[in-house]
């Protein structure tokens, strides 16, 4: 006599493009689909991955986080690209000259903190 394999979960399942019916990701999956086929840059297909996750699987990251990861004479004159949102973060005081590109960015760091740097 055999096992019966139960094969429910056998299949594994990949986006190939965002639920959401937002306009404005459309038009930014549409460009990453293009630069992913066109250019032989990993950023790009990372980039388009990312952008058709679910919300609970872009999570927010704070000000301060890129803050300290962008510490550095390497990361100097480079822009952070964020596929989620930038929160706020009331334990930094002192935020660097940064160039930010996310896809939400709180009142927080749209009023405050970001001033002096470009968005």
């Amino acid at each position: 006599m055999g096992i019966d394999i139960n094969h429910k979960k056998d299949r594994k399942v990949h986006r190939k493009e965002p639920v959401s019916q937002n306009v404005y990701l459309r038009l930014l999956v549409k460009l990453y689909r293009f630069l992913a086929r066109r250019t032989n840059a990993k950023f790009n297909q990372v980039i388009l991955r990312r952008l058709f996750m679910s919300r609970q699987n872009r999570p927010a990251i704070s000000l301060a986080r890129i803050v300290r990861q962008t510490k550095g004479e390497q990361c100097a004159g480079k822009t952070v690209v964020v596929v989620g949102t930038v929160t706020d973060d009331k334990r930094i005081f002192d935020v660097p000259k940064l160039k930010v590109c996310a896809l939400r960015i709180t009142e927080g760091p749209a009023q405050g903190s970001l001033k002096l740097a470009d968005l």
